[in-house]
């Protein structure tokens, strides 16, 4: 069975995945979720693949009415979800009934969150992939009176007395603030700054109000290049942090162009990276050295803890008679993504 759903306050909302990982090698950007734990977190929630298309929302309040009884989790910053009224926690399976609104509001301590559905939500692909990217103008950006269609409907699942949530999963939750401390790896012109680079460890950066998907913009004590040679338009990886200018650094997220001609004194983590996308203009940023083996140890100690969430959830389901998707979509360990 499946069923409409209508946005009526879309607030900065998109239809995403985990990013178009064929798109690099046609010089677009692999764009997709900025925080990818807490979407992949969202879909193994409700039983979907990691990369099942979801709604990623950007700080404003959001609401949607399902035309058909759903199963949705919400995960990513701080916030307050209801459901008909009815306050509900994040980070756990929710059921939703056809006609009940819900509603994403107050976000903070972070400024994005992912709702996702299970079965999952109809969205176009460009080179498999639903992700948005402006550069060419695709995507599913939602707007009030937008119809999603949901691939899936499920019956409530309510304890029977009180009506407690049944679902108790406890998975460790991502800490969120105000203040951000990214791990890096040395980037490929690190040399070229000399005893500079040590500035990038030394004081806090604050987050630009004119930060995006495309790139951090952070204020701070900028490392000077002590080189003076010219740097050739190259291939550069999500995560970079550039110093283009005297003025500010910039760490591009997945949003960025697949080349660029600043040098590269250091690479964010993938976990650091989805750090930097819950950070809000002001928020404090600082940076810690780490080496590629320790950030990749780090990564594949986060992606054992999604999977055993899947377990948890996966033996949840099957007891409820939930129909799910047990083939996780990874995409490959890349810098680049």
């Amino acid at each position: 069975m499946s069923g409409q759903i209508l946005i009526s306050q879309p607030g900065l909302s998109v239809v995403t995945d985990l990013g178009r990982f064929a798109g690099p090698k046609f010089g677009l950007p692999v764009n997709g979720a900025l925080d990818q734990y807490s979407a992949r977190a969202a879909n193994i929630l409700v039983g979907n693949t990691d990369n099942s298309p979801l709604i990623e929302i950007t700080a404003l309040d959001f609401r949607m009415t399902p035309q058909t009884d759903l199963l949705i989790a919400v995960t990513g910053a701080p916030l307050q979800l209801t459901v008909g009224g009815r306050a509900c926690t994040q980070w756990e399976p929710v059921s939703v009934r056809a006609g009940e609104h819900v509603t994403v509001r107050g976000i903070h301590s972070g400024i994005r969150a992912y709702l996702a559905i299970h079965g999952s939500i109809d969205a176009p692909t460009l080179l498999g992939s639903c992700a948005p990217d402006t550069v060419v103008g695709f995507g599913m950006q939602l707007a009030e009176g937008s119809v999603l269609q949901a691939s899936r409907s499920v019956r409530p699942v309510r304890q029977p007395y009180f009506d407690l949530p049944l679902f108790r999963i406890g998975l460790q939750r991502p800490t969120m603030g105000s203040q951000h401390l990214i791990e890096v790896t040395d980037g490929p012109d690190i040399t070229d700054f000399g005893s500079s680079s040590a500035l990038l460890f030394e004081g806090p950066y604050q987050v630009s109000g004119r930060s995006n998907h495309i790139g951090l913009r952070l204020s701070g004590a900028l490392p000077e290049r002590q080189s003076d040679g010219e740097v050739l338009s190259r291939g550069v990886p999500v995560g970079a942090v550039e110093v283009p200018s005297r003025e500010e650094l910039l760490v591009l997220h997945r949003g960025r162009g697949v080349t660029a001609g600043y040098p590269v004194l250091a690479v964010a983590t993938r976990l650091g990276l989805d750090s930097l996308a819950q950070a809000r203009p002001g928020d404090t940023v600082r940076f810690k050295h780490t080496t590629v083996k320790a950030a990749t140890a780090s990564y594949r100690r986060a992606m054992n803890q999604l999977e055993a969430l899947r377990g948890s959830v996966d033996a949840i389901f099957a007891a409820l008679g939930i129909a799910g998707d047990v083939e996780p979509a990874e995409p490959p360990l890349r810098a680049c993504g």
